[in-house]
């Protein structure tokens, strides 16, 4: 029950106020001290938790060491992509990050909605181009819009790019990617209003002296309909079923190599010892096994397969009807029997 201030009280507390000493509680004050105040700022909401973003490091860490790979076989040199960052910040900020003229792709990677952005840094890309045309790849100081034949170049480096980002969201989708449009100048895109969260993905491309920033830029409308699968458990998970379906296919490669034997019992019957004994090359040895009756075929000695004998060509030959492993609950008696039937 609330408790209620008598006349004394209240004149007590006015008069407290209005001298301005106010004497406050200890237990308060250290309440107060231990209370942890954290600052939110509306403007620039974390929508992404940390576990996502850990999640989207992984998975670009993994894209960077296979681009470099990339870089260093088309420019015949050494590349190191290194992430630097993944960050998310609003639309607006981050193309105020971007220099002008700039070499600028826009792509789209269904089934993430909208569109999504990759920056060259004009130093990294005019020293790419200048290794693609057997430079040395050294820092060019210059501020220009590329050529058609420049950015012919960069759009071949690009869609290595796009290759590399495909197989790096294979562990968590599966996307495809197409490019959109080439810009030199980043005021004029816009794939997102200005004020809405996008995820930055910066990494560090070393190429001889020269250095430069690589950008990606995924907005928040893009990866939403796939942001429950950024998780550290399902990239975990889906790492593993990738390793065990690898495994799989190169266990299979390996298998088609290996060499079997097939035989097929074109015929069985039983006959007395004695007559077993005093067969002679000539004699005719009689059967109970129709001419068109489905024989078994073995592989490895196991029971694998039921066969039409029959002549392709000149030479002798089986005809495969089925397998028997898609009949295990049944013996070959059985299937014989039923094809018999059939046929």
């Amino acid at each position: 029950m609330a408790k209620i201030l008598s006349q004394d009280e209240i004149d007590a507390l006015l008069t407290t106020v209005s001298s301005g000493e106010v004497d406050i509680d200890e237990g308060q004050l250290d309440d107060d001290k231990l209370r942890s105040v954290v600052a939110y700022d509306f403007k620039h909401p974390n929508r992404v938790s940390k576990d996502q973003i850990r999640t989207l490091e992984n998975l670009h860490d993994n894209f960077g060491g296979h681009y470099g790979s990339i870089l260093s076989a088309v420019l015949r040199t050494i590349v190191d992509v290194d992430l630097v960052s993944v960050d998310q910040i609003t639309y607006s900020e981050f193309i105020m990050s971007l220099v002008s003229p700039s070499c600028t792709f826009t792509f789209a990677a269904p089934p993430l909605e909208g569109g999504c952005l990759v920056d060259f840094n004009p130093t990294l890309t005019f020293s790419l181009i200048d290794r693609m045309f057997g430079g040395s790849g050294k820092t060019l100081e210059t501020e220009r819009e590329l050529t058609g034949i420049e950015r012919t170049v960069m759009a071949r480096l690009a869609a290595k790019l796009y290759e590399e980002i495909e197989e790096a969201w294979e562990n968590i989708v599966k996307i495809e990617t197409e490019q959109r449009s080439f810009e030199t100048n980043p005021q004029f895109i816009q794939i997102v209003p200005p004020g809405e969260t996008v995820v930055v993905v910066s990494f560090q491309i070393k190429l001889f002296q020269a250095t430069g920033l690589l950008t990606i830029c995924y907005p928040y409308v893009s990866l939403e309909p796939v942001i429950s699968k950024l998780s550290a458990q399902n990239w975990i998970d889906a790492t593993k079923r990738k390793n065990l379906e690898s495994d799989r296919s190169i266990n299979l490669a390996n298998l088609n190599l290996v060499e079997a034997d097939i035989s097929a019992v074109l015929l069985r019957t039983d006959i007395r010892m004695r007559d077993f004994l005093s067969l002679k090359v000539g004699d005719i040895v009689p059967s109970q096994h129709q001419i068109n009756e489905p024989v078994v075929v073995s592989v490895s000695r196991a029971k694998k397969f039921l066969a039409r004998p029959g002549i392709s060509g000149k030479k002798r030959a089986i005809q495969i009807l089925e397998s028997l492993a898609e009949n295990s609950q049944k013996s070959p008696q059985e299937s014989l029997q039923e094809s018999s039937q059939e046929n």
